[in-house]
C-alpha cells in the first residue's frame, strides 16, 4: 500500500535531448527509491495535459516505461495514476499489469479509472463514450481483470466486453494478483466501485475536500459490509518544495508563469483556487500541510513535482522532509 508515493506526470525537461529521455526518467526513479519514497507512478496518458503543457511535448507510453522502471529499480511500487478504462480492453490490461508484476518481481498494481481526457480520445481514434457508458465499462474491466489476475480463467459476457476461459499464463507473483487502484472522486458509482473493487483509493483534490470524500466512502464500505480500513486512502497534490517558503513561492510562481499566466496578475482567490491542490513551501509549510492531509484521514501522501521533478536533488530532498512526516505517524 502507498504511505509516500512519487507520481512522474511531465517528461519535458530542461536540458534533456529525446535520446536521453528515459534515463533521466530512470534516474528520477531511482532517486526517488533511494529517497525513501514506497511507490512510483505514471500518468496514462499520450499527449500532455493541457495543465501540465502542450499536447506535442513529449509523452511515454505509461506501461513499456514502467518495465522498464522496474529493472532499474528494486523495492517501489510500480503502476499508474490511472489508467482510463477506454484505453485498452481489460483481458489486454490484466496481462499487461501482469507482466509488471513479473517482471518487478511482483511490484506492480492496477491504476484505473473512467477516463476524462476526450481530446486526445478524439485525436487518437479512441471510442469516448458518455460518462455512465464509461462507469459501467469500468464495473465490468474490473471483473475482468480479478478474475484473470486470480487465475479464475474468467468467462464474463458484459454489454461492452466479453472474455471466454481468459488465461493469464504467467501468473501474477503478487498472491491474489496486483492490487487495484480506483482514481477519481465520484460519489455516487466511484466510491462504490472502490468499495466493492478496491484495495487503494486516489483522487485528485483539496485538503478541503478529504473529510466529505471519505465520509461517503466509509458509507459504501458498510452497504457491502466491508471495513473502510482495509482500502488504502490517497490524494494526488503537487509540491513545490525549497529550502524556504520564499523560494518556493518564487519556484511556483515560475511554474504557473511557464503556463502562460502572469502570477502577479491573479487575485486572491483565484491565486488560492490555482493552489489548492499544491503543497507549497519550505519544510515547515509542507510538513503542516502533510500532517493536515493525514490527520484529515488519508492513509498516505502522493505527491508530484511539476516544477522539479527533473532535479534528482530536488527529489532526494522531498523524500527527506516528506519521509520525517510519514515516520513521525
Amino acid at each position: 500500500m502507498i504511505r509516500l508515493g512519487l507520481q512522474i506526470p511531465n517528461f519535458t525537461y530542461p536540458g534533456v535531448a529525446p535520446e536521453d529521455l528515459f534515463e533521466r526518467v530512470a534516474a528520477i526513479a531511482v532517486a526517488a527509491e533511494q529517497a525513501g519514497f514506497d511507490t512510483v507512478m505514471v500518468m496514462d496518458h499520450f499527449y500532455q495535459l493541457p495543465q501540465l503543457g502542450r499536447p506535442d511535448q513529449e509523452m511515454f507510453e505509461a506501461y513499456t516505461l514502467l518495465g522498464a522502471i522496474a529493472a532499474r529499480t528494486s523495492a517501489v511500487k510500480l503502476g499508474t495514476l490511472v489508467t482510463g478504462v477506454t484505453y485498452r480492453h481489460p483481458s489486454l490490461l490484466a496481462k499487461v499489469v501482469t507482466a509488471l508484476d513479473v517482471v518487478s518481481k511482483g511490484r506492480a498494481f492496477l491504476g484505473i479509472g473512467a477516463a476524462w481526457f476526450e481530446a486526445e480520445h478524439n485525436s487518437l481514434g479512441f471510442e469516448f463514450p458518455p460518462v455512465k457508458e464509461r462507469m459501467d465499462r469500468l464495473e465490468e474491466a474490473l471483473h475482468i481483470t480479478r478474475g484473470m489476475f486470480r487465475g479464475e480463467r474468467p468467462t464474463f459476457a458484459g454489454r461492452y466486453y466479453q472474455v471466454q476461459d481468459a488465461i493469464n499464463s504467467p501468473a501474477p507473483i503478487t498472491p491474489g494478483g496486483p492490487p487495484i487502484l480506483i482514481g477519481g472522486g465520484g460519489e455516487r458509482r466511484t466510491l462504490r466501485l472502490t468499495a466493492e473493487h478496491a484495495e487503494m483509493w486516489n483522487f485528485n483534490g483539496a485538503l478541503a475536500d478529504v473529510p466529505g470524500k471519505l465520509s461517503v466512502l466509509e458509507r459504501h464500505c458498510a452497504d457491502v459490509g466491508r471495513d473502510v480500513s482495509t482500502i488504502n486512502k490517497t490524494m494526488l497534490n503537487s509540491l513545490i518544495l525549497a529550502p524556504t517558503y520564499d523560494e518556493a513561492v518564487a519556484k511556483r510562481d515560475a511554474l504557473i508563469a511557464s503556463r502562460g499566466f502572469d502570477p502577479s496578475s491573479l487575485d486572491a482567490a483565484t491565486m488560492a483556487t490555482v493552489t489548492a491542490r499544491m503543497a507549497v513551501g519550505g519544510p515547515d509549510e509542507v510538513t503542516e500541510r502533510c500532517h493536515a492531509l493525514l490527520d484529515a484521514g488519508l492513509d498516505g501522501l502522493t505527491f508530484n513535482m511539476p516544477a522539479d521533478a527533473h532535479d534528482l536533488d530536488a527529489v532526494a530532498f522531498a523524500g527527506e522532509v516528506l519521509g520525517k512526516v510519514i515516520a513521525s505517524r
